[in-house]
C-alpha cells in the first residue's frame, strides 16, 4: 500500500533528550529506551468514513513521538496497518450502494490527503489487510497446529469460524490490567461476539470468519474460504515488519481492550515469546457535544471538511497539540479560534529580522516533549518567546530561523 509524501525535516542545533512516555501496561511514565532504531506500530483506520479529529489527534501524537525520538538520535521504523476489509466497512458500503473495495480506496486516498496536509511523517510500511491475507491465514493455520485455536461450526457459511483459545495464554490481561467484568462490559460494542454459540469462552476472539453470502472472502486450502478477524491482522503485520518486543504499540485508548490485548496475546501464542510490545501508548478520546467523537455515533468533525472550508491545516494541528495526549477533551469552535490566533502570533514573531535568543526555548521544548510528550507546555514555551519577540524585540538574527526550524522539526508546525 502506498502511504503519502514525507515532509522535509529541517536540522535543529543540538539533540533531544531520552523520551519518557506513559506505558498503559505498567501504569507508569517510563523511558522508551530503544536501541539505535525505535520500532513503532500504530493502528490505522478502518476506511469506511473520512478522517475525524479523533483520528487526527492520534496520528499527530505519534508523529510528535517519532519526531522526539529522531531528535534524540534514533532512527524510527514505523508501521501502520489499514483494516481495509471488516464488518463496518462492508456494512457502510452496502448501505451506500458501493462496492466495499471502492469505498475503502476512496477513503484511504482522502486519509492520505489529510495526513499530508497535517504534516504527518508517513509510516515506513503502510500495510492493508487485503495484501496480508496469505501470511494471516498461515498464522491462523499455525495456531490450529499448536492447539491454541479451534473451529466452531457455522451453519449457513462455507466452513467453520476459527477462534483463539484465550485459556492457552496465561498472560492475557497484562496489557489493559482490566478485570473480566470490565472486559465483558465493552466486548460486544468493540467488535466482539460474546454470545456466539460454540465458543469455549465468551471473550475468545475471532481469527478467521468463514465465507458468508454477500461478503468478501479468500480461498484457503487449510482454513476454508473466509477472511481474517480483526485483531489477528495487527499481530501478523507487526510480527512481519517489527518482530517481537518492538518498542511502541500505539493507538487510541479505545483500542486498549480488546484490540491491543488480543493482538498481544495472539502474537505470544504464535511465537512462544513475550512481550509483544515493550511499551503501550494510548491517545485519549476527543469528544463532541458530550460524547466520544466516533464514526459509529456520527458526531464527527472531519479534517477534510475543515480544510475545504479554508482552515489552515497548521491551525488544526495546533488545536490538537494544545491538548495533552493522555487527557480526554472536547472539541469546540473556540479550540480552533485559539489555534488560529496562536499561529498568527507565531508567524508575526518569526517574520522579524532579529529576536530574543532561541537556545533556552529550544532546550525547554525538548525537555517538555521528552517528559511524556507535554505538547501544551511546549506550545506555551514558544508563546513566551513570541511574546517577548513582539513586545521587547531582540538582537539575535539567527533566533527566528532556529525557532521556525524547531517548530517544523519537533512539533510538525510549518510557519
Amino acid at each position: 500500500m502506498i502511504s503519502w509524501p514525507a515532509p522535509f525535516l529541517p536540522a535543529v542545533p543540538g539533540s533531544g533528550l531520552p523520551v519518557r512516555v506513559y506505558d498503559t501496561s505498567t501504569g507508569t511514565v517510563r523511558p522508551v529506551a530503544p536501541g539505535p532504531t525505535a520500532r513503532m506500530y500504530v493502528c490505522g483506520i478502518t476506511p469506511y468514513d473520512a478522517t475525524h479529529l479523533g483520528h487526527a489527534a492520534t496520528y499527530v501524537t505519534f508523529d510528535v513521538l517519532g519526531r522526539a525520538l529522531r531528535d534524540a538520535g534514533h532512527q524510527v521504523e514505523y508501521v501502520q496497518n489499514i483494516t481495509d476489509v471488516d464488518d463496518p466497512l462492508i456494512e457502510r458500503a452496502e448501505r451506500d450502494g458501493l462496492h466495499w473495495e471502492h469505498l475503502a480506496t476512496a477513503e484511504v486516498a482522502l486519509f492520505r490527503e489529510d495526513m499530508t496536509d497535517l504534516g504527518i511523517i508517513p509510516p515506513d510500511h503502510y500495510i492493508g489487510v487485503v495484501e496480508s491475507i496469505r501470511p494471516i491465514a498461515a498464522a491462523v493455520g499455525e495456531m490450529l497446529d499448536r492447539g491454541v485455536a479451534y473451529r466452531v461450526s457455522t451453519p449457513g457459511a462455507a466452513g467453520d469460524d476459527i477462534y483463539f483459545d484465550l485459556s492457552t495464554e496465561p498472560g492475557f490481561g497484562s496489557v489493559s490490567n482490566w478485570t473480566r467484568e470490565q472486559m465483558m462490559a465493552v466486548f460486544a460494542d468493540r467488535g466482539g461476539d460474546p454470545e456466539r454459540p460454540g465458543k469455549r469462552d465468551a471473550l475468545d476472539p475471532l481469527l478467521w470468519r468463514a465465507a458468508r453470502d454477500g461478503e468478501p472472502w479468500w480461498e484457503n486450502e487449510r482454513l476454508g474460504a473466509g477472511r481474517p478477524g480483526w485483531h489477528i491482522e495487527c499481530s501478523c503485520i507487526a510480527l512481519e515488519f517489527l518482530g517481537m518486543a518492538f518498542d511502541i504499540q500505539g493507538g487510541g485508548s479505545d483500542l486498549i481492550f480488546p484490540h491491543h490485548e488480543m493482538s498481544a496475546a495472539q502474537a505470544v501464542a504464535l511465537t512462544g515469546k513475550r512481550p509483544f510490545a515493550r511499551t503501550y501508548v494510548h491517545q485519549a478520546m476527543v469528544g463532541l457535544d458530550g460524547e466520544k467523537m466516533s464514526k459509529s455515533k456520527g458526531n464527527l468533525v472531519l479534517v477534510s471538511k475543515l480544510r475545504a472550508d479554508g482552515v489552515d491545516p497548521m491551525a488544526i494541528r495546533l488545536a490538537l497539540l494544545a491538548q495533552h495526549y493522555r487527557t480526554d477533551w472536547e472539541w469546540t469552535d473556540d479550540c480552533l479560534v485559539r489555534a488560529e490566533r496562536r499561529l498568527a502570533t507565531w508567524r508575526s514573531a518569526l517574520s522579524v529580522n532579529a529576536g530574543p535568543g532561541a537556545d533556552a526555548t529550544l532546550a525547554r521544548v525538548r525537555e517538555l516533549l521528552a517528559d511524556d510528550l507535554d505538547t501544551p507546555g511546549a506550545l506555551a514555551a514558544v508563546d513566551r518567546w513570541a511574546h517577548e519577540c513582539l513586545t521587547r524585540g531582540g538582537t539575535d538574527i539567527a533566533a527566528p530561523g532556529i525557532v521556525a526550524r524547531m517548530l517544523d522539526a519537533l512539533l510538525g508546525v510549518r510557519v
